[in-house]
């Protein structure tokens, strides 16, 4: 019965997100638009690509590759298949089962232990789930004959926290000096170029392999990019053959991820200025923290010290009564309270400037007038 009330929540909050005039996180629906938008001036007579091949996609993954200062790149139906994969390749190489990665890597939590279960690697959590994993925990790796260390960056389930980038140079020294190899979980990479104001070439030279995504903050319709060395991209391909990853045609994906990574790479400091922007807001509220305090992309948590419940029903009344939506879902947190994640994308400069403030200004005055009826 409990159960059956939160999904019931849980949908007015969304249905009720879904009929604001306004929606701060996000690009937009991800409707069938997404995919005709990218594909309008597309010539109807450009050759497909087959099983991987052809010179459409060809010439995306050369061009992809350059962007990361990489020999090599191969387009990937999703993230979580080129990842099991680049994983799989190094310890093939280095001739141990073992990797390395955060607690709450998405391989750990959202892959159904599918790097475990279909290649048989066992896993080594660094650092406790609460924190990024540090050069200090990269130093316990000396003994434990580790392949592969990955690294997430921004650090997503901890509010896309990330390392300062002289520890990532300490660490990558550590690596190669140790012999391990490193993978870049990049897929917001494009999302933190700002904060480090780097390119993302500087980022990847750092790494032996990466992975970047184009569906996130670029907004693309599907689809990822696994870059490194030459002969290790070829056996990238190989293995994605052998997980059914090469589709017929792959070319719905790769050509909305290129039309949207040259719509968007260029927008991301603005995405990262806004997202300081809102989390200033979201800090002036009444039992209600952001992490970090200050964002280091364009995304960022919301923490809140009163139940879902309670938040849920304050912001479905600030919705009704402003028109704008701040999140289209909540969820519990096991330490107590509730959360929600923010991602700021093309949606955010479409809300007045005085309808944002005025919705902030009745949320705090919510949460002020639930501390007075409580008392």
């Amino acid at each position: 019965m409990a159960n059956d009330q939160g999904k019931a929540e849980k949908k007015s909050l969304l249905e009720a997100f879904k009929r604001t005039v306004y929606q701060v996180p996000g690009h937009g629906k991800r409707n069938v638009d997404v995919l005709k938008q990218a594909l309008d001036k597309v010539s109807g007579g450009l050759d497909s690509d087959m099983y991987g091949k052809g010179q459409a996609i060809e010439d995306f993954e050369a061009k992809m590759a350059g962007v990361l200062g990489k020999e090599a790149a191969a387009f990937f139906p999703s993230g979580t298949m080129a990842q099991q994969i680049a994983l799989r390749i190094w310890c093939d190489q280095q001739e141990t089962k073992r990797v390395a990665y955060h607690p709450l890597c998405h391989l750990e939590i959202h892959e159904e232990d599918g790097l475990k279960e279909l290649h048989g690697i066992e896993p080594l959590l660094l650092a406790s789930p609460d924190r990024l994993i540090r050069l200090s925990d990269v130093r316990s790796l000396a003994d434990k004959n580790v392949a592969c260390l990955l690294l997430e960056l921004p650090q997503r389930e901890i509010g896309g926290q990330l390392p300062a980038f002289a520890e990532l140079e300490a660490i990558s020294s550590y690596c190669r000096e140790r012999g391990i190899k490193l993978h870049l979980d990049g897929a917001r990479l494009f999302e933190i170029l700002p904060f480090y104001e780097k390119t993302a070439e500087e980022i990847c030279a750092l790494f032996d392999s990466m992975y970047i995504s184009f569906y996130k903050g670029l907004g693309g319709v599907a689809g990822a990019i696994l870059a490194g060395g030459r002969d290790w991209v070829d056996k990238s391909r190989i293995w994605k053959r052998r997980h059914g990853g090469d589709l017929i045609s792959l070319y719905p994906y790769f050509l909305s991820a290129d039309y949207y990574y040259d719509l968007r790479v260029g927008k991301m400091g603005q995405y990262y200025r806004q997202a300081k922007e809102l989390a200033q807001l979201y800090n002036r509220c009444r039992h209600v923290s952001t992490l970090p305090e200050v964002p280091v992309s364009n995304m960022f948590h919301v923490h809140a010290d009163l139940p879902k419940e309670q938040l849920e029903r304050l912001l479905l009344e600030v919705y009704r009564e402003t028109g704008v939506g701040l999140t289209p879902m909540v969820k519990e947190r096991s330490s107590g309270g509730c959360s929600f994640e923010v991602s700021i994308g093309d949606r955010y400069a479409e809300v007045p400037k005085d309808k944002l403030q005025l919705a902030f200004r009745l949320l705090n005055q919510k949460l002020e007038r639930e501390d007075h009826q409580a008392w």
